[in-house]
């Protein structure tokens, strides 16, 4: 049955949970209905670019909550150590102790690689960008910086696929809290 929801944005984290399960080629129209339990034209309705704009939508609702929750934190807060340890308990917390997968590297990893990709590059830019700026705030050479905020956002990245491939949360959990120590010692 058909479930009435009242906003477009109430049906973005099930459509992300359905792009996360299929990815975007195996995000059919069924599979998106029965995700989301909207009938055909309600999805439509919401999202009359069809697949690509919900993409697009979903990408978008990932990216302001990581820029809201862990780029502003690593940007923003003047004790910059303070933020990069709320990055990894947002991080983990998001990804569910690493039982979520993070689809803007599905996006990044799939065929829709090209269509996407200012979404996709843009996101990890901005949290390489503001984990590098943090650490220039802990005292780190900028290059020195940059490298391990591309280090580190690959390594959670790569926990991510591990902690899935094992069906292990504590191989994510070791990993954020062994990035955590060599950024902050």
């Amino acid at each position: 049955m058909a479930r009435v929801i009242a906003e477009k944005d109430d049906v973005i984290p099930l459509l992300a949970e359905v792009f996360r399960t299929y990815g975007f080629e195996g995000a059919s129209l069924a599979r998106i209905s029965e995700g989301t339990r909207l009938g055909k034209g309600s999805i439509y309705h919401f999202f009359p670019g069809g697949k690509e704009e919900m993409a697009q939508a979903v990408l978008g609702h990932v990216d302001s909550w990581f820029r809201q929750h862990v780029f502003e934190a690593l940007n923003e807060r003047e004790d910059a150590v303070a933020g990069i340890k709320a990055m990894f308990d947002d991080v983990s917390r998001y990804f569910l102790s690493g039982q979520r997968v993070c689809l803007v590297g599905v996006f990044a990893l799939g065929n829709e690689r090209d269509r996407f990709a200012v979404m996709v590059r843009d996101y990890f830019i901005a949290w390489i960008d503001a984990l590098a700026s943090a650490l220039v705030r802990t005292g780190r050479k900028p290059k020195e910086a940059r490298t391990l905020a591309e280090e580190v956002v690959g390594g959670i990245q790569g926990a991510l696929v591990l902690a899935r491939a094992l069906d292990s949360t504590d191989v994510f959990a070791d990993a954020l809290k062994r990035f955590q120590k060599r950024l902050l010692g």
